[in-house]
């Protein structure tokens, strides 16, 4: 019989260093897992203070037509984004589980929001260990966390926008900060890219361009001889060589993307609306300047003009930090830009500055109503923050000054989370017109597509929008089929009686003009609902110059 041998002492102590690394990992694991989850319910607590939008039903009812195999959303025109690859994917999974109702948007929003943060902090990190891996990931995930009231958060969290781009493209960049140098991940990247612009063209400025840009000066200065000699160092090019293969790709991406699209269309997909983009005079560059300054201060929830005394003023006066941060680190970033050999802050500087240069110089700028045209900026310029400023922080007195800030922050994301949850735009209608069987009609852009949604598809209501003194069919964000008189008998119109930028679509008078005086005319709160004894598609036109945004 054998004896069972003991254990040495040191194998003792390390199977239990062991046991306590893995306790430690696992440890770590739950509590970030509990914290991301925490976020999620957060934010979807902030989504849902605000009312379902015509803009987000839009997105919500292609998914489900998707979901019922339209894969290609064939008769729809659609916005200049179409959310094609990213933001309808994510809804079709939610719509897989819950079914088609007002709610699946405040949860994608929040889904979305949370991935943003979350992947933001991992892209900070990089490879750093320690406390200073610590001070990058909090510092990111301060300046993130708690939008500004009212527009700032319906900017980040609420219908679908240009905040679902950032993550793809955050998960490019990750992939390019931790993988190999290697070909497979070039053509990876370029993927991706392509993938991101089918949905949205703000990826070109936002991350191709950048990407290309980056990548061609570093290569450049790989291989141009110092000092201006002619010639090129041949006995570099293996160094330059990840770095074209990476400008290639983004090249190659921009292509691709449009080949993607056109592709889409030719097999009868969906049509998107002309992205339009034009230079804005010189003599309004000043007023560009200043809705630059605001949309910025907006986006990173530090907008103090226009607050009344009060909490709203202090929150947002908190937010002036983060936006010192990030703009201390663009500034050592751009500083450093070509000493410095990390790829990633390279990229993330470029894309903040390209996408900055493109919102100041396009078309005149009335408000910061656009701002979510810069919404990557704000996660770039998060990470950027924890990335390059870490370590000055650590070796700083700031540290216990910038933990009180972040607790504020909290305090401001559990405050603005904190007002019940709103009823979904038009809900009392959809209820309304369904309790009086009407369940084909047509409306403004804002009543139609959220009505639609609000009454589960139930009740069909096409948008119209005044031209030329009548209604014509509004083809933004529409399908096709919803106008044709063989498949829908629309017999009324809703109209309402405010905000004046809604009644813009569709008055009363207009419709009288173009269908004739109606049969039956209804008030409900501040809708008019005007009803007729025959078919209106048969009378309403559908001429180009009423498609658009």
């Amino acid at each position: 019989m054998h004896a069972v041998r003991s254990p040495r002492p040191d194998e003792a102590i390390a199977s239990r260093t062991d046991d306590g690394n893995r306790r430690t990992r696992a440890a770590w694991i739950a509590g970030f897992a509990i914290a991301w989850i925490s976020l999620f319910l957060c934010y979807l607590r902030l989504a849902l203070t605000s009312g379902v939008s015509s803009d987000g039903a839009s997105i919500a009812l292609q998914a489900s037509d998707m979901l019922h195999g339209n894969l290609l959303l064939h008769g729809w025109r659609v916005a200049d984004v179409s959310f094609y690859t990213t933001e309808l994917p994510q809804y079709m999974l939610i719509e897989l589980v819950r079914g088609l109702s007002p709610g699946v948007i405040p949860i994608a929003g929040a889904m979305t929001y949370t991935l943003v943060v979350l992947l933001a902090a991992i892209l900070a990190k990089g490879r750093a260990t320690g406390s200073e891996a610590v001070v990058r990931m909090v510092v990111t995930t301060g300046i993130l966390l708690a939008p500004q009231l009212g527009a700032g958060a319906s900017i980040l969290v609420h219908s679908p926008d240009h905040i679902g781009t950032a993550v793809p493209v955050l998960a490019t960049w990750l992939l390019l900060d931790r993988a190999p140098q290697r070909w497979y991940v070039a053509v990876l990247v370029g993927l991706l890219l392509a993938w991101v612009q089918v949905a949205d063209t703000l990826a070109t400025y936002a991350a191709a361009l950048p990407l290309l840009l980056v990548c061609g000066i570093r290569a450049y200065r790989e291989l141009v001889s110092p000092g201006g000699l002619p010639g090129l160092r041949r006995d570099r090019l293996p160094w330059a060589r990840y770095d074209l293969m990476l400008a290639a790709a983004a090249a190659i991406s921009v292509e691709l993307a449009k080949l993607i699209i056109a592709l889409i269309r030719m097999h009868g997909g969906y049509v998107g609306a002309p992205l339009q983009a034009a230079i804005a005079a010189d003599a309004k560059m000043s007023e560009q300047l200043w809705v630059t300054v605001e949309s910025v201060l907006m986006l990173f929830g530090a907008d103090i003009f226009g607050q009344p005394l009060g909490l709203s003023l202090l929150i947002a006066a908190l937010h002036l930090i983060g936006v010192g941060l990030v703009g201390w680190a663009v500034a050592r970033g751009m500083r450093r830009f070509f000493a410095d050999g990390d790829l990633a802050a390279q990229v993330l500087v470029a894309g903040t500055v390209i996408t900055l240069a493109a919102y100041l110089l396009a078309e005149p700028l009335s408000d910061a109503s656009s701002t979510h045209e810069m919404a990557v900026v704000l996660p770039f310029g998060a990470v950027l923050a924890g990335r390059l400023l870490a370590r000055s922080l650590l070796v700083s007195r700031a540290l216990p000054a910038l933990a009180l800030v972040l607790a504020g922050y909290v305090l401001a994301l559990g405050y603005a989370a904190s007002p019940p949850p709103a009823l979904p735009e038009n809900a009392p209608l959809a209820s309304w017109l369904a309790g009086h069987h009407l369940y084909d009609g047509l409306a403004g852009y804002w009543q139609a597509n959220s009505t639609t949604l609000n009454s589960d598809g139930k009740i069909q209501l096409a948008p119209v929008i005044a031209y030329q003194g009548k209604l014509v069919a509004y083809t933004w964000e529409a399908r096709q089929s919803w106008y044709d008189p063989r498949l829908h008998d629309a017999s009324f119109l809703v109209t309402v009686l405010s905000p004046t930028s809604e009644r813009t679509y569709a008055q009363p008078y207009e419709a009288r003009a173009t269908f004739g005086p109606p049969v039956h005319t209804y008030r409900f709160r501040r809708y008019v609902v005007l009803v007729w004894d025959k078919n209106l598609l048969t009378m309403l036109r559908m001429p180009a110059a009423a498609q658009g945004g």
